[in-house]
């Protein structure tokens, strides 16, 4: 049997994990701003990089059994950019020394990665928001 027949498990596993990834670092997110010491605890962390391993992994799947042709117009590099630039943003933003108001700018700038990395795999373009705005 062909992995291609495990597609549309694969997907829905991948778009899930996305969604649970980027509500859970908001919602860490929130939290943090808020005052919370919990968004930094070990239990917190832990859940939050399992669920970003099997979104990992559901990419992983999704890139091998996938036809490279799929992404000739660079959409998925596009996508890793935005995605390490929302790691990177999302890891200082959750920084012990950080005031708020940088915090909140980090955390800003991190969910505007994520929706951007959100549109550009919809829209299989590296333009991804604007893309889709303009039709």
């Amino acid at each position: 049997m062909s992995m291609i027949a495990f597609y549309p498990d694969i997907k829905l596993i991948h778009i899930s994990a996305a969604l649970a990834s980027g509500g859970f670092f908001a919602l860490r997110g929130l939290a943090l701003l808020a005052g919370m010491q919990w968004p930094r605890m070990a239990p917190v962390r832990y859940l939050s990089y399992a669920v970003d391993t099997v979104l990992l992994t559901a990419a992983m799947m999704l890139l091998t059994i996938l036809p490279r042709e799929l992404y000739a117009n660079g959409w998925l590099l596009v996508k890793l950019g935005f995605v390490a630039a929302y790691v990177v943003l999302g890891i200082l933003a959750f920084g012990r020394r950080r005031r708020t108001g940088a915090r909140a700018g980090l955390l800003v700038a991190a969910a505007l990665c994520f929706l951007q990395v959100y549109c550009i795999a919809r829209a299989h373009h590296p333009l991804g928001a604007f893309y889709l705005l303009t039709g």
